[in-house]
């Protein structure tokens, strides 16, 4: 059986690994405080409504060890500048976003 050269080739790139540096995890947010899973789990959200893709990275069943989150290296300016706009705003903008869903 004969393939298309042109859909060769695209299974090819599709099959393709991106190996830049840009794409690799690096930690925004690092923790073993008592509140550190809520934190954590705060951020997530913060980033998740923004856009940013993020990972928590816990030790299942053991807290002590702490909570991560970790962003791709080339979101991590960004996702740095939400977090900090988001603790500049406070938790008075967090109750007003709040309200402003509730007669939805």
């Amino acid at each position: 059986m004969a393939q298309d050269p042109e859909r060769e080739e695209e299974n090819r790139e599709e099959r393709s690994i991106d190996p830049s540096h840009e794409l690799d995890m690096v930690s925004l947010y690092c923790s073993t405080t008592v509140d550190a899973e809520i934190e954590a789990d705060v951020i997530r959200g913060i980033l998740d409504s923004n856009g940013i893709p993020s990972l928590v990275v816990r030790a299942a069943g053991f807290p002590p060890l702490g909570f991560e989150v970790q962003v791709p290296r080339a979101q991590a300016k960004e996702a740095e500048r939400l977090i900090e706009a988001a603790k500049a705003a406070g938790p008075e903008a967090a109750a007003e976003a709040e309200r402003g869903t509730e007669g939805d």
